[in-house]
């Protein structure tokens, strides 16, 4: 490890979804580009791949979290008054209703309490953070409920919590996905100060924001993410093998093995050297700044 490099989470959603998901991000691990995954609890390949996955991290250590997951597959729970024909809404209803302050919350707090038993059930343990797919955990009133769920479950470690949101001068600097950063702003504003002032750590730059298109190059989306201010960096990122699981279950697929060619290519580990930023774990990340902290409470 080279201590004179910035310590910056590189994090992967989506383990879990499918078993060439699972592949891509655990070569990714084993490579040192990535330092984090969130878990999908409620598919079977959470299942099947936890206790790999727990093999490996022991000797490639990595943040392993929760990506709370509300949107486009089947509940745990019976998600009452929020799944329809046993599949959860996709993200336009849900963030309609988040607003409106019409979602089934009590369906909500359950569905969290089945995807957490299913993580420390496969996992023999918490996780280290919690993030949402689609962001769906920032959004009013699910950001409360998974608060409130964490604070009680694990009052005496708390999981470091994923903030979507970052002062908007810094993703405007960056230029490729700012338009996407301000809309996914917005919808989470205050989710990250409230996280704060409820005693959880969060990051204070989120990055790695893009339309999945092939241009510009995923090269440059990457490098872009690894530039500019932010003491407690958190870029994310979707790689993944496309195969039929993963076909059946969701509609990003190309862009998921554009992702995994650049990260597992020599070019990456060149463009992080350029930075001066090596992948870590959150705890290894820098305490924020006040200037940084004030930034984020604003």
């Amino acid at each position: 490890m080279n201590d004179n490099l910035k310590a910056v989470v590189i994090c992967a959603d989506d383990y879990g979804l499918s078993m060439g998901v699972c592949d891509a991000i655990e070569t990714l691990i084993e490579r040192g580009r990535l330092s984090a995954t969130g878990a999908m609890t409620g598919l079977p390949s959470w299942r099947h791949r936890a206790e790999g996955l727990r093999a490996l991290v022991r000797t490639h250590p990595a943040d392993i979290g929760l990506h709370f997951t509300l949107t486009g597959q089947s509940p745990l729970s019976p998600a009452r008054g929020l799944a329809r024909d046993g599949k959860l809404p996709e993200i336009g209803p849900l963030i309609l209703r988040a607003f409106a302050r019409a979602l089934p919350l009590a369906a909500i707090r359950d569905e969290l309490r089945a995807q957490l038993d299913a993580f420390e059930d496969a996992w023999d343990g918490p996780p280290d953070f919690l993030d949402g797919h689609q962001h769906a955990h920032a959004l009013p009133g699910i950001c409360e409920i998974v608060t409130e769920e964490l604070s009680a479950r694990y009052a005496g470690r708390l999981p470091w919590l994923r903030n979507c949101t970052e002062p908007f001068a810094w993703a405007r600097r960056r230029r490729i996905g700012w338009r996407k950063a301000a809309i996914i702003g917005r919808l989470a504003a205050g989710a990250g100060t409230a996280a704060i002032r409820a005693g959880f750590a969060v990051n204070d730059s989120f990055r790695g924001l893009y339309d999945f298109t092939p241009e510009p190059p995923y090269r440059e989306v990457f490098r872009a993410a690894l530039a500019g201010p932010g003491t407690r960096i958190l870029v994310h990122c979707h790689p993944g093998i496309v195969d039929e699981e993963l076909r059946r279950l969701d509609p990003l697929l190309e862009p998921r093995e554009r992702e995994l060619d650049y990260l597992a290519s020599t070019a990456c580990g060149e463009d992080l050297l350029a930075a001066g930023i090596r992948p870590a774990r959150f705890h290894e990340t820098g305490a924020p700044q006040e200037t940084e902290a004030s930034a984020l409470r604003g």
